[in-house]
């Protein structure tokens, strides 16, 4: 019989990482990594993939970098395709990708608003689309959400907001189509705040007052803490969990 720390093991499996050229995604896929799964990694930015897979392939495990568009459904399935031809699987999806933007309403284009939704929510579906289509039962699909999908963070954030919402009705939509009939989990983890590229476009002191004032742990996140969490959805210690949003926040969404 296997331990609980067996249960957090990913050993002989594949998972896919999208948005993994810096930040999350590059916490993610090393995570993963360390976990036993082969990982392969899409982004935008190709040439900024190699630092990761070095990472990946550090930890032991295969991988394989993909040139991906996740607001390109065709992109999404060549990134599918080619995990299958060198996996031979697909079990597990970060739907890591995104942008966010912090333009106020009466300001922000069509294009701007249509970039965000097209990146965040379309693309994870896209992706979670390409891979319902191929993973077996006992997969996972963990979309990555955030904190401001159910509540405001005092920035005009419209698109992101609105993405980040979105994407908890699709994992629970998504969660009810697939686990009964594929054995496909779907759940969703809401990060507070954490250090990435969106988080360096905010103004001076603005995190500072937000450690302050909404999160109890009065700190900034870590990225492992989000890692942690992923394994838990991704592997078998959360074989009963799904159509969840877990937010892993330091508080913030008590407050």
């Amino acid at each position: 019989m296997a331990s609980v720390f067996d249960r957090f093991r990913l050993d002989g499996r594949a998972a896919i990482v999208t948005g993994a050229s810096s930040g999350l995604g590059v916490a993610f896929a090393r995570g993963l990594a360390e976990a036993g799964a082969d990982v392969a990694i899409g982004a935008r930015r190709a040439d900024r993939l190699e630092e990761t897979r070095r990472l990946v392939e550090k930890a032991g495990q295969r991988c394989i970098a993909v040139s991906t568009d996740v607001a390109d459904p065709e992109s999404c399935g060549r990134l599918v395709d080619a995990a299958m031809e060198e996996f031979g699987r697909v079990d597990v999806l970060v739907n890591n990708a995104g942008i966010g933007t912090a333009v106020p309403a009466t300001r922000e284009t069509p294009e701007e608003f249509r970039s965000v939704i097209d990146i965040n929510l379309s693309g994870a579906y896209w992706m979670a689309q390409a891979c319902g289509r191929v993973m077996r039962p006992g997969s996972s699909i963990v979309n990555i959400g955030s904190v401001l999908g159910s509540t405001s963070a005092g920035l005009p954030q419209a698109a992101y907001a609105s993405s980040k919402a979105g994407l908890i009705g699709l994992t629970r939509d998504l969660a009810q189509q697939w686990t009964g009939r594929k054995g496909i989990r779907v759940n969703l983890i809401a990060p507070g705040f954490f250090a990435t590229e969106m988080t360096d476009q905010y103004p001076e002191g603005y995190l500072d007052q937000q450690f302050a004032a909404r999160v109890l742990a009065g700190r900034p996140g870590d990225p492992e803490e989000l890692v942690s969490a992923l394994l838990f959805l991704a592997s078998d210690a959360g074989s009963y969990v799904t159509g969840v949003v877990l937010p892993v926040d330091g508080g913030a969404l008590t407050t």
